[in-house]
């Protein structure tokens, strides 16, 4: 699926990736990006670019972002998300 938000969203960056990650991902979502849809949580998204995923969950209340994660393709989720030094692109 196509995940297109405006361009003004809040992305709360809860890990503290570099500033270009965040962007990155700001980009994507305001031209539209491809999206895997969490079949178990409802607003969680997987959002693809290229090598890169960022696992996001999208406030159904406030509209806002929140940037959980993200890893290189090549990586493995779990070693993104409970770990590893995770800030090259």
């Amino acid at each position: 699926m196509r995940l297109h938000l405006n361009r003004d969203l809040t992305i709360e960056n809860l890990k503290r990736y570099p500033e270009d990650i965040v962007e990155k991902l700001r980009d994507l979502l305001a031209t539209g990006a491809e999206a895997l849809p969490d079949p178990h949580r409802r607003g969680f998204y997987d959002v693809l670019n290229g090598n890169r995923v960022f696992f996001i969950h999208v406030s159904p209340v406030s509209g806002n972002v929140m940037l959980l994660a993200s890893w290189l393709k090549d990586r493995p989720a779990a070693a993104a998300q409970f770990g590893g030094s995770e800030h090259a692109s």
